[in-house]
């Protein structure tokens, strides 16, 4: 998993069937986090919001957040952590 802050949101009229109600949101990486400074578009399966800091799976397990099963998904907030205590 990765952990980043919410940094904006992406406004999408046209998607797949499958992600359809889906909310995307823009995500910077910790600098802690390999690739740090990047961001990345996750969809947001938890209710994120701009300034909060997330954790986000990636890849396949992107696809198991409740109701993205078969969705074209590679990146999804599936927390948002409530005290991070050593995150930088």
């Amino acid at each position: 998993m990765i952990i980043g802050t919410v940094v904006g949101s992406v406004v999408s009229t046209r998607k797949a069937d499958r992600l359809v109600g889906s909310k995307f949101m823009i995500v910077e990486l910790l600098d802690s986090m390999q690739g740090a400074g990047w961001r990345l578009v996750a969809v947001d399966s938890v209710g994120a919001g701009v300034g909060e800091t997330v954790l986000v799976a990636t890849g396949g397990a992107a696809r198991l957040a409740p109701g993205y099963d078969g969705a074209p998904v590679d990146a999804a907030i599936v927390g948002i952590i409530d005290d991070g205590a050593g995150l930088s």
